[in-house]
């Protein structure tokens, strides 16, 4: 009888578990759930990145015998805290130098528009309406301000919200490295006994890719920001160690990472010199070449195995669903996806044989 088909079988349960979902999110069900989930997300995914990053100078200091794990982690960090301590002597007066200047950035933009305002009036061909242009940009400025104004609660709660996982991150971090041995034989208690080789495999497998990627990217992101800041010092460019260090963070990303990072530095060339953004331009084409064809394939080789108009698909579908922290996470998540399902398919070819 047809109603006693495995498939109609199969979309009934789809069908009530949908039902199900949908009632439970009507009575808020999933609110403390999605509270809980966004408060744990970030410190997570920061002590996660970092965990791959250090997870190989634990290694490395754990193989001497008169070294405790716990105390080859306590050595890292206090040579990272040191590392950051005289960073931050050294470089702090730059720092605070360029993030006051910055803070005229505003008045220069204004000052640059004005003067652009002049050339279009000297140069009115009837195309443009100056006095238009001015009341659309004070409109919105005052717009502008009267939202930050509107939403300073807000911004000062994102303050005190990424303070607090700042000062999370490294117990969070702790602990991954002091017990993340026990994962693996954690997860594989899920597995039946026969299957626990194929269990392993794949998720060494896992391992080993978001362990390439993470500290391969990484590596590229800081490389970007030390060629963009030493392109920065040699055209001249204002703020040239803040701007490198955007970079930095952005490059994260592939692809688009440096673009996006290179944005700011654009808009201090324009207040600087008009000329100054054709430089900056060839900055980064530049080092994009450098990336390109000398540190990303001896960093990352080929270990992803991903194909570049992949990766792009998967950052413009990530930036529209999640933003940048969607773009960071996109390629790495869809890796573990890709290898695991690779891992599956292998498994049931296994079984069915």
């Amino acid at each position: 009888m047809w109603i006693k088909h495995p498939f109609f079988k199969y979309i009934t349960a789809v069908i009530l578990i949908l039902i199900c979902i949908y009632f439970l999110h009507i009575l808020h069900f999933f609110g403390p759930v999605q509270t809980i989930i966004g408060t744990l997300f970030y410190p997570i995914l920061i002590a996660g990145f970092l965990y791959y990053l250090i997870k190989p100078l634990i290694t490395f200091l754990s193989k001497f015998k008169y070294i405790p794990k716990v105390a080859a982690i306590l050595l890292v960090f206090a040579a990272i805290a040191g590392i950051l301590y005289i960073g931050f002597r050294y470089l702090a007066d730059t720092v605070q130098k360029q993030i006051t200047d910055i803070s005229n950035l505003p008045d220069k933009l204004k000052q640059t528009a004005k003067d652009t305002g002049e050339v279009l009036k000297n140069n009115d061909l009837g195309v443009f309406s100056v006095e238009g242009l001015r009341q659309k940009a004070t409109s919105f400025f005052g717009d502008l301000t009267q939202q930050i104004g509107n939403h300073i609660t807000e911004i000062v709660s994102t303050i005190a919200g990424a303070t607090t996982v700042l000062v999370i991150i490294p117990f969070v971090l702790f602990y991954f490295l002091k017990d993340g041995h026990r994962l693996l034989p954690f997860l594989l208690k899920a597995i039946p006994d026969k299957h626990k080789q194929e269990g392993e495999k794949a998720l060494k497998n896992i391992d080993q890719t978001l362990a390439a990627y993470i500290i391969g990217q990484i590596t590229v992101a800081v490389v970007d920001g030390i060629l963009m800041y030493i392109g920065y010092l040699i055209i001249g460019l204002n703020y040239a160690l803040i701007l490198a260090i955007f970079v930095a963070v952005t490059a994260v990303v592939p692809f688009f990472g440096p673009i996006i990072g290179a944005i700011p530095a654009l808009v201090v060339a324009l207040t600087q010199d008009p000329t100054m953004v054709v430089y900056v331009l060839i900055t980064l084409i530049v080092v994009q070449q450098l990336e390109g064809n000398l540190v990303a394939p001896v960093v990352l080789g080929n270990r992803l195995r991903l194909h570049p108009l992949t990766i792009i698909l998967l950052l413009i579908v990530a930036a529209a669903l999640y933003g940048f922290i969607g773009m960071v996470i996109a390629v790495p998540l869809y890796s573990i996806l890709k290898v695991t399902l690779k891992n599956l398919v292998h498994f049931l070819k296994l079984r069915y044989q």
